[in-house]
């Protein structure tokens, strides 16, 4: 069990770790050379089709199966094979905490300013939340990576 929960861990913050890195390298620079009503309307959309069922069980196992590999006792782990899953564990919560405080406002006020009476520029719009969005998802990319890393090398021999 402890070894399958810590593929399980390594698996699902993996693909996390990769959806960022894909959004950070490939569909954010595509969207930057976008007009402000195209750029706008596309995370617009992005926003309300990310979080789906699929996302949020990975969005959850980055945390639960770390978590879960730590609680299961294991002869033979070495305190660095714990403490790399802890400090894993503990760049997936950070990850958690810039998506929650951070992300996720700024795609509420995007999604908001779509109806704001009076209508708000989508020039003004994109201003507030590109580059703010951007530096917040670099952050997390960051951290996802990092206990994709850390996880790796606990699982590994």
């Amino acid at each position: 069990m402890p070894t399958l929960l810590l593929a399980l861990a390594v698996i699902s913050t993996g693909l996390y770790a990769g959806f960022m890195l894909i959004f950070l390298t490939g569909i954010m620079p595509g969207f930057a050379r976008l007009s402000d009503e195209q750029f706008v309307g596309a995370m617009r959309r992005v926003n309300e089709t990310v979080p789906r069922a699929v996302f949020l069980l990975v969005f959850v196992a980055i945390v639960a199966f770390p978590a879960a590999a730590l609680a299961v006792p294991v002869q033979g782990r070495t305190a660095t094979e714990r403490w790399l899953i802890v400090a894993g564990l503990v760049c997936a919560v950070l990850n958690h905490l810039v998506t929650v405080v951070g992300n996720i406002p700024l795609n509420n006020a995007l999604a908001a300013s779509e109806n704001a009476t009076p209508p708000v520029s989508d020039t003004r719009v994109r201003a507030a939340f590109e580059s703010r969005w951007n530096r917040l998802h670099l952050v997390r990319t960051l951290l996802t990576l990092a206990a994709f890393v850390l996880l790796v090398c606990a699982a590994l021999p």
